[in-house]
């Protein structure tokens, strides 16, 4: 409680706190958007194999992974997919390093993603903006964990429209226990479980009356889940919210990249996505966000 009472008293230093802990996250982040799929996909290619009775199964078919047996969040070292150079520690300095080497290996020159360092950046921010929004208490840690999720569930959704059950059913348990032990959230438990449960069944509704009314599937499994996460965290008053940001903006989005980009409308767009930033903006600005929905659209 001491090292609470010293980060309470300069506001300034735990934002600081805070957004360095989410450069050094954000870094992670990235390991665990790209490496979470890949061993998702090798494990359900390993069970259909052994159901299928099939030997010799290649573990992928991504060029940089297949080379490595073992492939987690923790081996192989982090390298260069092209020459597989081995990440100095030095070369792992969240967005100082991609400056320091002009975004390219050091070893064969080959360019970095701006993508790496972005994700270390706008992740140090997100945490700096929890820090500063909730000041120094157990309930920012565990904000924190849920913004580093969302960051996470955002990136893997638009790589692969997928969103991990390692991730979303974690982090709904967690927010029902958030709130169980009442960290400060004013949210209560009861909220919380019927949240949970609402969000889940709500997108699983639209999900199926869509399903019937045109034969196609509008939506993932996943996406329920996440809702059912944002609603055990933010309880069951978040929900609407958050479903008419989500699908403003998702709209909105979708109809640029259709006329100014030129994107096929047949191809389906990942909802996780904004679901997540929606979820993030309702857990900043959400008591605003609901004046303002009551003030303008409601009455």
């Amino acid at each position: 409680m001491a090292i609470i009472d010293l980060l309470s008293a300069s506001p300034a230093f735990l934002v600081t706190i805070c957004v360095v802990l989410g450069l050094l996250v954000g870094s992670f982040l990235n390991v665990v958007v790209y490496r979470l799929p890949i061993m998702l996909q090798r494990d359900w290619k390993q069970q259909c194999c052994e159901y299928l009775e099939i030997e010799n199964c290649v573990p992928d078919s991504n060029e940089s992974s297949a080379k490595f047996a073992t492939f987690n969040l923790r081996k192989p070292d982090s390298h260069c997919p092209n020459c597989n150079h081995k990440i100095k520690p030095w070369e792992n300095i969240p967005v100082l390093s991609y400056l320091f080497l002009g975004g390219k290996c050091s070893n064969c020159k080959m360019s970095i993603s701006l993508r790496y360092p972005s994700v270390e950046l706008i992740n140090g921010l997100l945490s700096g903006l929890v820090a500063y929004t909730f000041g120094a208490s157990l309930l920012t840690l565990a904000l924190l964990i849920l913004a580093w999720s969302l960051v996470a569930l955002t990136l893997i959704d638009f790589d692969h429209q997928l969103l991990p059950d390692d991730i979303t059913i974690p982090l709904l348990w967690l927010g029902l226990l958030v709130n169980a032990v009442d960290l400060g959230f004013d949210v209560s438990l009861q909220d919380a479980v019927i949240g949970a449960i609402a969000g889940y069944l709500v997108l699983w509704s639209f999900y199926w009356l869509f399903k019937l009314a045109t034969g196609k599937e509008g939506m993932g499994y996943g996406d329920f889940k996440l809702l059912a996460a944002l609603g055990a965290w933010m309880g069951w008053q978040s929900l609407l919210p958050i479903i008419i940001l989500s699908s403003l903006v998702g709209a909105i989005l979708g109809l640029l990249m259709i006329v100014a980009m030129g994107r096929d409308k047949s191809v389906p767009m990942p909802f996780g996505p904004f679901l997540a930033g929606a979820g993030f903006i309702m857990l900043i600005w959400g008591p605003q966000v609901s004046t303002f929905y009551l003030n303008t659209v409601a009455g």
